[in-house]
């Protein structure tokens, strides 16, 4: 009797372990497709520069529709790198603070939003990028120092022009990045997504070529309402002028063959 129940032990066990391995085996076979099924989607795009530790690149945007011209962005477009160099150097990055917090602190100091190496790098490839854009693209930026094999400070985001008015984000300045054990690397594949909660105001000086955003108030308190900026591009000095590439665009003939002034 014993040894009669020792034996049927073993084979409840042994079948207990088959049917672990067969569900071993079967996760196995379906772990490709399960990671394929959660993967990220792709966002298409083309690189106009990259080295190591930087990119510029040109990527769809999907809020522009085919069918309805008035979302088309006003690309191809060409501006002189000067132009784009004045532009960076005018934006200004302040740290967010509450009623409260300005109440005891004050208000906390404007600084420079790019240090001299990064405006040189961006000011040509941005410039470059957006002759080469089409009517349903965006440029976007990374650049990032590296700290550790798994750190690395990142000022991210993304740029386009509509009408005459250059529309900038900025979705990540001078963050800290640990880069993932396992799993996405985000912050790469997505520059105008922020990695973190944003803590800062981005300004534009002269500040009466910005152009005013309606922002809700669950913006304003969790300092996402001024990370975006709408300058003016007549509004800005006119010394190093403004030029549109000749394109046909239909019902926009006037914007087309404007003139330098």
């Amino acid at each position: 009797m014993g040894v009669a129940s020792a034996v049927n032990g073993r084979r409840t066990q042994d079948r207990k372990l088959n049917r672990c391995m067969l569900i071993a085996r079967v996760l196995l076979v379906l772990a490709p497709v399960l990671l394929v099924g959660c993967a990220v989607p792709h966002i298409p795009s083309r690189i106009v520069y990259e080295d190591p530790v930087n990119y510029v690149r040109l990527e769809m945007d999907d809020e522009v529709l085919a069918e309805w011209p008035p979302t088309h962005h006003t690309h191809p477009f060409l501006i002189e790198s000067g132009k784009i160099r004045a532009i960076l150097t005018g934006m200004k990055v302040q740290e967010h603070r509450t009623l409260l917090q300005r109440r005891f602190l004050g208000e906390s100091p404007v600084v420079p939003a790019f240090t001299e190496e990064e405006i040189t790098l961006l000011s040509a490839q941005l410039a470059g990028a957006l002759a080469e854009a089409t009517y349903n693209e965006r440029v976007t930026f990374y650049l990032s120092q590296p700290q550790t094999f798994a750190r690395r400070i990142i000022t991210t985001g993304g740029l386009y022009i509509h009408g005459t008015e250059l529309h900038f984000l900025l979705g990540n300045w001078r963050i800290i990045y640990g880069i993932p054990a396992y799993g996405m690397i985000y912050d790469r594949r997505y520059p105008m997504r922020p990695t973190a909660a944003k803590g800062f105001d981005l300004l534009f000086q002269p500040a009466d070529a910005v152009i005013p955003l309606n922002n809700s108030m669950l913006d304003g308190m969790f300092a996402n309402a001024k990370d975006e900026l709408v300058v003016d591009l007549t509004k800005l000095e006119p010394s190093e002028p403004v030029t549109f590439l000749l394109r046909l665009c239909a019902g926009r003939q006037t914007l087309c063959s404007r003139k330098p002034s």
